[in-house]
């Protein structure tokens, strides 16, 4: 019988903790005017210590951008998966309980998205085509590590091939590092907008991850409580 990672939902209580109070001391700890037309910004002197160290490099920035659109499709596959399950079984309670949650899940980080969209916590380090615009979490950053852990997680749920496993975590690892660390070098960000969508990326995909073995878990136990010839 598949155990469930019981830690997955202590650590990912804790990282949205984490996530939580570090969003609040951004707002309270060395807050200066040190950004494009005066905005403030918390943690200012190791922000803009850091800003100053990688400067702004614009083609980092366009290529993460437009490779922002991985996990977008990433999503939009795992959509499909359940319409297929959803139209052959006829049923929504049917459909794979990690699908529907994933579903949730995606939806949840969309909703987090919009919410720092409409109270700006921070604004960029720069103006991006002569505008202000919000960078507290990174959007960016956000999507991918809430996207792309699910991809691996999926994928050994599902794919029997150990090759083809092997292949997708690697792709994950490299694929999402090389995002995150491009955007915090990039300069588009500043270092706190970095750190902030991982503690709220990686809180959200474990409790996910805790949720899907939970249901799995109570679904395998119901089935050995059934009685013989029960369907």
């Amino acid at each position: 019988m598949k155990k469930i990672r019981r830690k997955d939902l202590l650590a990912g209580i804790v990282l949205l903790t984490e996530f939580a109070l570090w969003t609040v001391l951004i707002r309270h700890i060395d807050v200066q005017n040190a950004g494009p037309n005066g905005t403030e910004i918390g943690f200012a002197a190791i922000n803009v210590w850091f800003h100053r160290l990688t400067g702004v490099h614009m083609l980092i920035y366009t290529m993460t951008d437009w490779l922002g659109f991985v996990p977008i499709i990433i999503c939009m596959c795992f959509g499909v998966l359940g319409l297929v399950q959803l139209v052959k079984r006829k049923s929504l309670p049917r459909v794979d309980s990690d699908i529907l949650m994933l579903g949730a899940y995606y939806v949840l980080v969309i909703l987090c998205y919009l919410l720092f969209e409409m109270v700006p916590i921070n604004y960029r380090p720069i103006l991006i085509n002569g505008n202000l615009e919000a960078s507290y979490p990174s959007s960016t950053t956000l999507l991918v590590l809430s996207v792309m852990p699910t991809l691996k997680y999926q994928s050994d749920r599902r794919i029997v091939n150990p090759v083809t496993r092997k292949a997708i975590t690697v792709f994950v690892i490299v694929f999402s590092a090389f995002m995150v660390i491009g955007r915090l070098i990039s300069g588009v960000h500043w270092a706190t907008d970095i750190a902030g969508s991982v503690f709220l990326s990686l809180g959200l995909f474990l409790i996910y991850r805790y949720m899907a073995d939970y249901f799995d878990l109570k679904k395998t136990t119901l089935k050995a409580e059934e009685p013989d010839g029960v369907q």
